[in-house]
Order: C-alpha cells, then sequence, then structure tokens
C-alpha cells in the first residue's frame, strides 16, 4: 500500500518487502546465467571434440548417436526433476525402467504387438508410481526409504520375470522404429520423443497450475498446505509422473536395444539426479527447471561419447562427472547465498 510522501512522491511503507519472494523474481536472471553457463560449457565440449577427433565426433552419425543416448535418460530426468522441486527423490527411476522392459518384453506381451507392449511399459511405470506416492503422500514414509524400497523390489521382480535371461523382441513394428529408415529428416525417432517430453515437461511446469504447485510445496509444504495447496495429492501426482517418464524411457530403451533386461536402466537413478543438478535443480526443493535438466543430461553424455571416441579409462569419465556435479553443487550455495545476502 502506498502513501504519499510530503514532496508528493509515492513511498513504500516500512514493512513493504524489498525485493520479489524467493523463488520468483529474484531466481530469474540466476538461473537465465545458469542456462548459459551450461551452454558454454556445452561449447567448450564440442571445441574439445573437433580437435581431438574431428572427424569421428563431428560426423552426422555421432551426432544422432550423442542425442539418441541422451533421449532414454533425458526422458528419466525430466520426470525426476518434477519430483525434487515438489521437495522430493526418487532413487527407483532406473529399477523401475528395467520392470516395464522385462514386463512388456515377455513371450505373452509380445503377442499383442507394439501397442501392448507400449501399454505394458506405460502402466507398469505409473503403477510403480502409484506405489512409491502412496507410500510418500499417504504412508507417511520419507521418499528416500520407500524409493530404495522399490528399487530393490523392482530390480527383484524384473530379475524373477526374466529368469536372469535376455528378451528378445520379435515384434517387427517396434524393431523398425530403431532403423534408419523410420529417421524423421534425419532425426531418430528416440530424439523425437525426446523433444515431445522435454516440451510437455516444460509446459507443464512453467505454464500450468500444476508446476507452480509443484515449486511451491517444494518450497514450503505447511505454506502451500495453508494456502490450499493438497499436498498430499501432489506429491502423489509427482511420483506418478516419474512413473509414467519411466515406462516412456522403457519402451524407448527396448526400441533402442532390441531386447528386454533386468539390467536395463541400472545407475539411471544416479545420472538423472546429476543431470537435474548440475542443470540447476535444488535437492531442497522449490527450484528448477526442465531447460537446465536436459541441458544437464546433454553435458553428461557428451562426455561420455567424447571419452568412448578417444580411448579414455571410464573410471575417469566418472571421476569428471563427479567433478562436475560438486562444481555445480558449489555454484548453487554461492548464488544462494548472493541471493539472500
Amino acid at each position: 500500500m502506498l502513501s504519499a510522501a510530503p514532496t508528493g512522491k509515492p513511498t513504500e511503507e516500512k514493512n513493504a518487502p524489498a525485493s520479489p519472494p524467493r523463488g520468483r523474481g529474484s531466481r530469474a536472471v540466476p538461473v537465465d546465467l545458469h542456462h548459459l553457463s551450461l551452454l558454454g560449457v556445452l561449447a567448450v565440449l564440442v571445441a574439445v571434440g573437433a580437435v581431438t577427433a574431428p572427424e569421428q565426433f563431428l560426423s552426422a552419425g555421432n551426432l544422432q548417436l550423442i542425442l539418441t543416448q541422451a533421449s532414454v535418460i533425458g526422458v528419466v530426468t525430466v520426470g525426476v526433476t518434477f519430483v525434487i522441486i515438489g521437495g522430493g527423490i526418487d532413487l527407483s527411476v532406473g529399477a523401475i525402467v528395467a520392470l516395464a522392459s522385462v514386463w512388456a518384453t515377455t513371450v505373452a506381451t509380445q503377442e499383442f504387438g507394439l501397442g501392448g507392449m507400449l501399454l505394458c511399459a506405460l502402466l507398469v511405470g505409473l503403477g510403480c508410481g502409484l506405489v512409491n506416492g502412496l507410500l510418500i503422500a499417504y504412508g507417511p514414509m520419507v521418499p528416500f526409504i520407500a524409493t530404495l524400497a522399490m528399487l530393490a523390489s523392482a530390480r527383484g521382480l524384473a530379475l524373477q520375470i526374466s529368469d536372469g535371461k535376455t528378451q528378445v523382441i520379435e515384434v517387427d513394428a517396434v524393431l523398425e522404429l530403431g532403423m534408419r529408415d523410420a529417421y524423421v529428416l534425419g532425426v531418430p525417432p528416440l530424439v523425437l520423443v525426446f523433444a515431445a517430453v522435454t516440451l510437455a515437461g516444460w509446459l507443464l511446469l512453467g505454464r500450468t497450475t500444476f508446476g507452480r504447485r509443484t515449486v511451491a510445496v517444494g518450497g514450503n509444504a505447511e505454506a502451500a498446505r495453508l494456502a490450499g495447496i493438497d499436498v498430499k495429492r501432489q506429491r502423489l501426482l509427482l511420483y506418478l509422473l516419474s512413473g509414467l517418464c519411466c515406462g516412456i524411457a522403457a519402451f524407448m530403451l527396448i526400441v533402442l536395444t532390441g531386447s528386454g533386461q533386468n539390467t536395463n536402466g541400472n545407475l539411471y537413478e544416479l545420472d538423472a539426479i546429476a543431470a537435474a543438478i548440475i542443470g540447476g535443480t535444488l535437492l531442497s526443493g522449490g527450484r528448477g527447471t526442465i531447460t537446465g535438466s536436459v541441458l544437464g543430461v546433454l553435458v553428461f553424455t557428451t562426455i561420455t561419447n567424447l571419452f568412448a571416441l578417444n580411448n579414455l579409462q571410464s573410471d575417469v569419465q566418472q571421476i569428471a562427472k563427479g567433478a562436475i556435479i560438486v562444481a555445480a553443487v558449489l555454484v548453487q550455495h554461492r548464488t544462494a547465498r548472493s541471493g539472500t545476502a
């Protein structure tokens, strides 16, 4: 509320906020700068690839490979980003991908063709997300314990269903999606799916009431409850969304590998969480973007590709990823401190 000063100019009351609330306008500039920094990192990686392996790295086939490899984990990361922004964590995404891929590739399921396999993968992902959401929102169980239990259970069930064997795809319509003839203007179908999921996630988080409620619940669950938001329902929906993304990723992995295995999705939970973190998502919740998470996925995938092209050992690659994660967390901490100073 404004009052007139003796000079005729309006002045703010003493108790009026001096700056926008945290998590809103005050966050816009740091997040944009963070995106630019990630684009800078990608540019550096591309330059390194152009110098160390110019013919291989810059080839159209290799660029298609990078995007295709980023697609599966990228879809998982979109779901994980929503969960983390909402104040949760999901350690079970890799195991859910494995279970959905195995269940969708059993002989009985393959008899229903492409549609039946896709539906099965989505339903398994949603079912696991429902269990996670119910345990966490209405259990109540802390997300770490609930999703850790799901990780163990889903892995065990995937092993039991597959009997530890690789289940080969016999459905031609599924196999054809992974062939070059299915590319659209040189773009693999999996990349198009990744782009569609990314766009949907971006719109859902930034342009809908659901997205605003997610940020509110992650920022301060009690304040969100007092504002009229059904916090339990919101958390349930977030884990359903994560499970749905896992189901989509599982079918994409089936197309990519032409099989279903209980080892699918190994360490996906770590890769997805790491990509979200370096993309600017706070582990404490309340802040994050889909754009940042996708850039994080591309950074990690490009690093993996560079190490493979230059015949560098995987242990050095893991060290490099760890260093990037630590640096990203330190930058987040420094940004948060400067924003509250």
